[in-house]
């Protein structure tokens, strides 16, 4: 029996990361349909994230793609970037010709509550890859859309590595813990990648260079991307080298023999300055609070690493 693609749409703020999760997505049209993707403020201001957006899908040779702009802000927040691990642009490292294809009009809270509306019932994954904003922003607006999500996969969150923007909190879930909130109290089945599996897909040298030897534009671009914020986290962590985040995300969808987890609770932390955005995991189950989340703790690397580079070799 052939198995339909999943329909997605990428939430994303690239980026690099956020780009080779892109590529992926993008490269692997037996699996997945990206109906759209919807840029948010995150890693760098929306302008650039948008930008950043349409500049990946040029590179993966699909400009007819569906790149919109979404919330420029956090809900309640003041907006926190990342610049100092993504360089100024968010896609810092090999130099990038400024994007063609067009931003659609349309604003991206209503693309993802329209295409919820449009397509059938729970046929419409959501792929937040940055802070939660449009998702929440979306499901504030219209109610009624919530029920027709078939899941929400995310990268964000922390519970055995606690926090990378402040001791306690991953960066996507500080930025907007009140979308994340929303978020993770919709009863949408949510699946998290959170840093604890995200920081056991490390690049190595021989895995950053078998992009390079594809001898592809994509190729040499994961490669480059990857050399330029390796050295942040390589510094941070003392580690062999960097994580690939948002890539778990598409990985999952393809793949999802290569992850384990648990279902389990888990809250955000909105009142506290100290641990803002925390991601509350109850992976010991110590509390009666009810699972709503499938929480991922681990991955094959080698199954993980084989796909993307399987993958953006088709590109």
């Amino acid at each position: 029996m052939t198995r339909l693609p999943r329909k997605i749409i990428i939430d994303t703020d690239p980026g690099q990361d956020d780009a080779v999760a892109i590529l992926l997505a993008l490269a692997s049209p037996e699996d997945i349909e990206v109906l759209g993707l919807t840029a948010v403020a995150g890693n760098v201001p929306l302008a650039l994230t948008e930008r950043n957006t349409r500049i990946i899908c040029e590179l993966a040779g699909k400009p007819e793609a569906l790149v919109f702009a979404g919330c420029d802000a956090p809900l309640k927040r003041r907006l926190v970037t990342a610049e100092h691990v993504h360089g100024q642009t968010g896609l810092d490292g090999p130099q990038l010709a400024d994007p063609v294809m067009p931003l659609q009009a349309q604003h991206g809270v209503d693309f993802i509550i329209d295409t919820l509306r449009q397509q059938p019932e729970k046929t419409v994954t959501l792929c937040p890859l940055g802070p939660l904003t449009n998702i929440a922003a979306a499901f504030l607006k219209a109610p009624d859309i919530v029920d027709r999500v078939q899941e929400i996969v995310l990268m964000g969150g922390a519970y055995f590595e606690v926090g990378n923007i402040t001791p306690a909190a991953e960066f996507n879930i500080y930025v907007d813990p009140e979308a994340a909130e929303i978020v993770f109290r919709s009863g949408v089945p949510i699946v998290v990648m959170p840093l604890d599996v995200t920081h056991k897909a490390l690049t190595t040298r021989p895995r950053i260079e078998a992009f390079r030897a594809m001898g592809t534009e994509p190729g040499r671009m994961v490669a480059e991307w990857t050399d330029f914020f390796e050295r942040f986290d390589m510094q941070k962590y003392g580690s062999e080298g960097a994580p690939l985040h948002d890539p778990c995300v598409i990985a999952w969808l393809i793949r999802p023999e290569l992850f384990s987890g648990r279902h389990i609770n888990v809250e955000i932390e909105v009142q506290s300055d100290l641990t803002r955005g925390m991601t509350v995991a109850d992976w010991w189950g110590v509390t009666d609070r009810p699972a709503n989340a499938l929480f991922i703790g681990d991955l094959d690397a080698a199954g993980f690493f084989e796909l993307l580079t399987e993958r953006i070799a088709r590109l």
